[in-house]
């Protein structure tokens, strides 16, 4: 049966979940229409034609990446609940960021954490170029341990892998060192560690 009410948010809604889990190019206008049980005609008139409809998916996707929000009661806290929000987001819709990289709006895109990470370092009592450092610092920690984890993912299988690299004497004699690193990595774990040893060696004592 053919949907007759349908909004323009419910489009890209499902246009946007049909990008995160099959890539750009599984997005036709026939698949979507399917997909939300409606005709290929309403599609059209909700967003226009297909490249209209990519262009306001990047749109979407700038401003629900402008939402971040800091928490916490400290700037240290409030600082690392910025980057780690930032991260979950990247994480969560890696089709749609690679989508805004490739029309230019990367830095657009960061812009609304950048600000929040302003705000939340000149509490701490950080400004000028050094805040500056810290700003660009959290922002590169975030965006390349995504990229790491993205490498990793698409990576072939590793032949010899860790687990089989990693014994007591390649690690020096230390046996619980070479388990751990011959153990599957946490990415958010690692994230997390490495987070908070950059968050609290950039703000002031």
């Amino acid at each position: 049966m053919t949907r007759t009410a349908l909004t323009g948010e419910e489009v890209l809604a499902a246009a946007a979940q049909l990008v995160r889990e099959h890539g750009p190019a599984a997005l036709t206008m026939r698949r979507l229409a399917a997909e939300l049980g409606t005709a290929v005609t309403s599609i059209y008139w909700h967003v226009g034609n297909r490249e209209s409809l990519l262009d306001a998916l990047v749109e979407r996707t700038v401003r629900e990446m402008g939402q971040i929000r800091p928490a916490g009661r400290t700037p240290h806290a409030r600082v690392v609940s910025v980057a780690r929000a930032l991260y979950a987001a990247l994480r969560e819709r890696p089709q749609l960021i690679a989508m805004v990289h490739e029309r230019g709006l990367t830095e657009r895109m960061f812009l609304p954490a950048q600000q929040a990470l302003v705000h939340e370092l000149h509490a701490a009592g950080l400004r000028g170029r050094p805040a500056a450092e810290a700003v660009r610092a959290v922002q590169f920690q975030v965006v390349g341990f995504v990229l790491v984890e993205r490498a990793r993912e698409r990576s072939p299988a590793q032949h010899p892998s860790e687990g089989e690299l990693w014994d007591s004497p390649t690690a020096e004699h230390d046996p619980a060192l070479a388990r751990a690193l011959a153990a599957p990595a946490d990415p958010e774990r690692l994230f997390t560690v490495a987070l908070e040893a950059l968050v609290a060696s950039l703000l002031p004592a």
